[in-house]
C-alpha cells in the first residue's frame, strides 16, 4: 500500500523530474514513426529500450513487480498495461496507446499517447480526440488550493457528455524518485472533494476513456486490462507539477 502522506518536492527535485519528463516525451516522439501497419509491438518495445539505454536512462516498467517489458502497448480494447509481443502485429485502423516511463538520475518521467495506425474509424477518431481533450481539461482543473476531485469531475463531465465512459479501476498517481506514490488521482469525481492540491505536488493525470462500459477485466497474465464489452479504449498521460500559480507539464513534447 502506498504511503498515505503526500510528499512535496523541492525545486531541485522538480528540476530532476523536468529532465526525466522531457526525455520521456522525446522517447514517445521517437517511437511515433514506428506506428505503422505490419510492425509488432515487440519491435516498438525493443527500439524503446535501445533508445533509452543510448540516452543513459532506464525503463521503469522493465521488471517492475514482474512486468516483463520496457513499455506498455495497449491496442483497441486494451485499456492499459498491454505487454509487447512478437505475435501482436499492428494493422490498419487499430488504435494503440504507448505508455513510457523513464528513470533519469533516480527520478521518473511518465507519459503516454494513443496513436492511430493508418486511418481510424469515425468512432475511434472521436474517442481518441475526446480522450486527449479530457487530459487537457483535467490539467486545466489543477489549481493550488483546489481539490483532487476537481480533476476527475472535469474529465468525467466532458467524457460522459460526449457519450463515453471513464475507467474507475486505474487512476493517476503521485510520482517522484518513486514510481507510484500518493496522491491517487481518479479521473472521475466530485468538485471540492478529495485531497487538497498544494505547490510541490507532482503527479500523473492519465484518463482512460472507453467507447462503451467503464468496466475492466484483467487477463490471466495479471497485467493486460481490457474493456468488459470489448469496445475501444484510449488514454493520454502527462506528469505535472503543481506550482505556486498553477501547473507545469513536465512531459510536454517540444513541439
Amino acid at each position: 500500500m502506498a504511503n498515505e502522506t503526500v510528499t512535496l518536492l523541492s525545486k531541485r527535485e522538480i528540476e530532476k523530474m523536468r529532465r526525466a519528463g522531457a526525455l520521456a516525451a522525446k522517447l514517445l516522439d521517437h517511437l511515433t514513426v514506428l506506428v505503422q501497419p505490419g510492425i509488432s509491438t515487440l519491435e516498438i518495445n525493443d527500439e524503446a529500450e535501445r533508445w533509452t539505454q543510448q540516452h543513459g536512462a532506464k525503463s521503469a516498467p522493465l521488471n517492475y513487480k514482474g512486468f516483463p517489458k520496457s513499455i506498455c502497448t495497449s491496442i483497441n480494447e486494451v485499456i492499459c498495461h498491454g505487454i509487447p509481443s512478437s505475435k501482436e502485429i499492428l494493422k490498419e485502423g487499430d488504435i494503440i496507446n504507448i505508455d513510457v516511463t523513464l528513470i533519469v538520475d533516480g527520478y521518473y518521467g511518465d507519459t503516454s499517447r494513443t496513436f492511430f495506425v493508418g486511418k481510424p474509424s469515425a468512432t475511434a477518431k472521436k474517442l481518441v480526440e475526446v480522450t486527449k481533450e479530457c487530459l487537457r481539461r483535467g490539467i486545466a482543473a489543477v489549481t493550488p488550493g483546489g481539490r483532487v476531485g476537481d480533476i476527475g469531475a472535469a474529465i468525467q463531465e466532458y467524457a460522459e457528455g460526449e457519450g463515453f465512459s471513464v475507467v474507475r479501476d486505474f487512476v493517476g498517481h503521485g510520482i517522484s524518485n518513486i514510481f507510484h506514490t500518493e496522491p491517487q488521482i481518479p479521473h472521475y469525481g466530485v468538485r471540492g472533494k478529495g485531497k487538497k492540491i498544494r505547490p510541490g505536488m507532482v503527479f500523473t493525470i492519465e484518463p482512460m476513456i472507453n467507447e462503451g462500459t467503464w468496466e475492466a477485466i484483467v487477463l490471466k497474465d495479471g497485467w493486460t486490462a481490457i474493456t468488459k464489452d470489448s469496445k475501444l479504449s484510449a488514454q493520454f498521460e502527462h506528469t505535472i507539477a503543481v506550482t505556486e500559480d498553477g501547473v507545469e507539464i513536465l512531459t510536454r513534447p517540444e513541439d
